[in-house]
């Protein structure tokens, strides 16, 4: 397999580094939207806890569909102008746009579930290219510098689009309360700020970035032409399953039980505090909905602390290893999530909120650095896209299996399922011992 040799790519300068990674503070801002309100717009419209895994399926099926095929287009697209990745970002982003001003006016259950399949995947057609641009235009001195930046921007997002409810409540006035059972006005308002937040951010980082054409421009024509083929482009994506490198496939266990937590936690949390903390289950209640927004206010923190963290893991990481780094914030973030069952004042709910920030900046940064060096340069795309299909096959399994264990296992306390999900991160951490690092292991 043709490997990602030492580049002469030029060193970016900070500002660079800036404009290429902003558009993820608009993808970022879309996708935590989602994670803080879809079970929240479900719930109101009528959905059960028991329905909602289900009603979360668009999510990953959309990631495992769209991501693989993106990354192989946009590895086997260039044009002079637009580039590789940048006619992805820019297409995504405009659709993604026109999904989230149509979530909040979902007029029944049925209706956000079809946009919730058109968000998702409009976001992962924007934000897939994203991952293989660190690699296409930074050298390996900087891949995690990079994706560090692109974590920044991911905490900056999920913090202000987290917190967008609240700040209209309490700020502007805006009614929180559903009013014959639709979306309340603070999440209707909170969502078109995000259509209009994603558009920008893309399209600031598809105007000031550049990119470089393909090294061997004939050779690449050439395998475009190739890649034409349907036949040759399915064997190709649903192939390399069995190409992918040593390191990507321990990754990938790593990843699953990651994703099992994290999706038990955008999932249930809503439902667990409001049952747990604030005593209720009547989605059409006002408690229900002010429990809505202060899950906002905790996953803006974790979103904020890991904003901050993102600069301060790769420096521990040059000193020790990124995956001693990976390991520990897996564990702290395990620990954090199942202490929620032991609080029932919503003050004390942020402290775990911060474990969960230092596993969640570690999670978008260490896996992808790590990943990054033991990939072919002209695959990059593709095996990135490929490599996310282990983000999304825990969340099918979880969107199949968590509903009826909640039930069946927990007595509907979705409290407990957020137990599971901290045992499943700090599994992840163990098992991220066991991974094969050969960029740490070349120097």
């Amino acid at each position: 397999m043709e490997m990602q040799t030492a580049s002469l790519k030029p060193r970016l300068t900070f500002w660079q580094l800036w404009n290429m990674s902003f558009g993820f503070f608009g993808i970022q801002f879309g996708f935590a939207l989602q994670n803080a309100n879809t079970s929240r717009i479900f719930s109101t419209l009528g959905a059960s806890p028991d329905d909602l895994p289900l009603l979360w399926l668009a999510a990953p099926v959309t990631g495992l569909l769209v991501q693989p095929i993106i990354g192989y287009l946009s590895d086997n697209t260039w044009h002079p102008k637009w580039g590789r990745r940048r006619p992805f970002f820019f297409a995504g982003a405009v659709f993604a746009a026109i999904a989230l001003f149509l979530m909040p006016n979902s007029a029944s259950l049925w209706m956000a579930a079809a946009v919730l399949w058109m968000m998702d995947a409009a976001i992962n057609v924007s934000m897939e290219p994203f991952r293989a641009f660190v690699g296409d235009k930074l050298d390996a001195s900087q891949q995690t510098a990079g994706y560090a930046m692109q974590t920044f921007f991911i905490g900056c997002g999920a913090v202000i689009a987290s917190l967008l409810p609240t700040i209209f409540s309490d700020y502007f006035g805006v009614s929180n309360v559903p009013v014959n059972g639709m979306i309340p006005d603070t999440v209707r308002y909170s969502f078109y700020a995000g259509g209009l937040v994603f558009f920008l951010s893309v399209l600031w980082t598809v105007l000031t970035s550049t990119e470089a054409p393909p090294a061997d421009m004939a050779k690449f024509d050439a395998n475009r032409k190739h890649s034409k083929n349907i036949g040759v482009a399915l064997r190709e994506i649903f192939g390399g399953f069995g190409q992918m490198p040593k390191t990507m496939v321990q990754l990938a266990l790593v990843q699953f039980f990651t994703w099992i937590a994290l999706f038990a936690m955008w999932i249930y949390t809503g439902t667990a505090i409001a049952d747990h903390v604030y005593g209720t289950t009547d989605a059409q209640s006002a408690t229900y909905q002010s429990a809505g927004n202060w899950v906002g206010i905790m996953f803006g923190v974790y979103n904020g602390v890991s904003a901050l963290a993102a600069f301060i893991l790769p420096i521990f990481a040059r000193a020790t290893s990124r995956k001693l780094v990976h390991t520990v914030c897996l564990l702290i973030g395990g620990a954090s999530l199942a202490s929620i069952f032991l609080i029932h004042d919503k003050q004390m709910l942020i402290v775990p909120m911060i474990g969960v920030g230092i596993a969640w900046a570690s999670i978008l940064t260490m896996p992808y650095a790590i990943l990054a060096g033991s990939l072919p340069a002209s695959r990059m795309g593709y095996f990135m896209g490929l490599f996310n299909i282990c983000i999304v096959v825990p969340q099918i399994i979880s969107s199949v299996l968590l509903g009826w264990i909640t039930t069946h296992l927990f007595a509907g306390h979705t409290i407990n399922t957020l137990i599971l999900g901290g045992a499943c991160m700090a599994l992840a951490g163990i098992l991220t011992l066991f991974v094969t690092d050969k960029a740490a292991a070349a120097k």
